[in-house]
């Protein structure tokens, strides 16, 4: 074998390892994406928003007093049962009872006052016709300063008459709100319920409800017939919630049992934060909303802590995917002066590019490619498909992590389901 041959030889052979090494370094950058794939199917789906907050009656009226005085007589304890006008406490009564006897008193004199008054109307008119007509009779007999100063007193008399009239109404009145105020020592039930509060003992001094509304409550009384839950829900769910929406609750107290509700109320305010919080820019701002029980449980007490699960929307039959498959990539640039996008279904601003949201679809050389997509509600665990897809096509549908690196034209390996696994380990 010549020199010339064995040169020729040894060049074919490293151009052959060449070769191989360029195909495994190929080989080795299109290493496949381990990813799971599903089919896009027709599901059931059901939006809800879930929020969690307190029972509390539909009715209830806080009890407080109207005048201030030591309670003297207690008849009803918590947990008690009350009528519409039932006796519920007395407050000490001597001090209106005595202000009602000065009030009568008053008026008693005020009456003789005006009885008095009127007769001394009486007789000075009475004075004045008889010396008129006496003058009309026999001129020389009366003059006319005389009967000038009878007609003045008769007017006189007639205004003191007045006054006293006047005055009598006045201690009427007087009496009217004396009475009222020794009937605001008795206490009764303004409506009828359970008292689920009661926040005084005998003995104890009642405060007016206009000096401080809360020291000044004496008892609850709420109609446990009619319950709600009142829940806090933030504002960016708060828009999907309508009245009348059907709602399953857990109760806390009842953990092995689920309620229905409806809701029956949404607040066109935010709710109040808390006198003497901290505020801060970013703060959360929630919505109260009030869902009604259809079937409570005699047992339910205010307050018990309560989870409402208010459904929004329902399809049936309805062509979805997987939540984690949907997302957002760099599709095109904006027309001049359009920096308005949608990330994540919320509106944002990026400058020159159009974010879209869609999902990867697998081919059948196992590589993807993105294809925009509109969805419409979101269930628990998937999304309606509005547009981009048909029923039956593949799509990456995990892991998280791998769909938010994939790329166009990238290789994928679907991953061998858990149950197949299983049955090839038992083969």
């Amino acid at each position: 074998m010549t020199k010339t041959v064995k040169f020729g030889i040894a060049g074919v052979v490293v151009a052959g390892v060449a070769a191989l090494a360029i195909v495994a370094a190929k080989r080795n950058t299109t290493k496949p994406v381990d990813v799971r794939v599903e089919a896009v199917e027709a599901r059931d789906l059901v939006a809800s928003v879930t929020a969690s907050g307190q029972i509390q009656p539909r009715t209830k009226v806080d009890v407080s007093a109207d005048v201030t005085g030591k309670i003297v007589r207690l008849s009803v304890k918590e947990g008690d049962l009350v009528t519409k006008g039932q006796f519920l406490l007395q407050i000490d009564p001597e001090q209106a009872t005595a202000a009602m006897q000065r009030a009568t008193a008053t008026l008693a004199s005020a009456r003789a006052q005006a009885a008095q008054a009127k007769a001394n109307l009486i007789q000075a008119q009475r004075n004045y016709e008889r010396s008129a007509q006496i003058q009309k009779q026999s001129p020389s007999l009366v003059s006319e300063e005389q009967l000038e100063q009878l007609r003045t007193q008769a007017e006189v008399n007639k205004a003191l008459a007045e006054a006293a009239n006047y005055s009598v109404e006045q201690a009427i009145a007087s009496v009217r709100d004396a009475r009222q105020a020794l009937s605001r020592t008795t206490i009764t039930a303004p409506m009828s319920g359970k008292v689920t509060r009661l926040n005084v003992e005998e003995g104890e001094t009642a405060i007016m409800g206009t000096l401080n509304k809360d020291a000044a409550t004496l008892l609850t009384i709420s109609d446990m017939s009619v319950l709600e839950t009142k829940v806090k829900v933030d504002e960016t769910d708060v828009a999907r919630i309508s009245v009348g929406d059907s709602a399953l609750i857990q109760i806390d107290a009842f953990p092995d049992t689920t309620f229905v509700g409806r809701v029956v109320e949404i607040s066109n305010s935010s709710v109040t934060k808390a006198a003497g919080a901290a505020s801060t820019g970013d703060q959360a701002i929630d919505y109260e909303v009030r869902v009604q029980l259809t079937n409570p449980p005699t047992e339910t007490r205010p307050d018990f802590s309560a989870t409402a699960k208010i459904v929004t929307a329902t399809r049936m039959k309805a062509l979805s995917i997987p939540i984690i498959a949907l997302t957002v990539r760099e599709n095109e640039e904006l027309p001049q002066g359009d920096s308005a996008v949608t990330v994540g279904r919320e509106p944002t601003k990026q400058v020159g590019k159009r974010d879209v949201e869609g999902v990867f679809i697998v081919g059948t050389d196992n590589t993807v490619s993105f294809r925009p997509v509109k969805v419409g509600i979101a269930g628990e665990r998937h999304f309606e498909v509005l547009d981009g897809l048909k029923s039956g096509e593949k799509i990456v549908a995990g892991t998280y992590q791998a769909i938010r690196e994939l790329k166009d034209g990238a290789l994928v390996k679907p991953a061998v389901p858990d149950d197949k696994k299983a049955a090839e380990k038992k083969s």
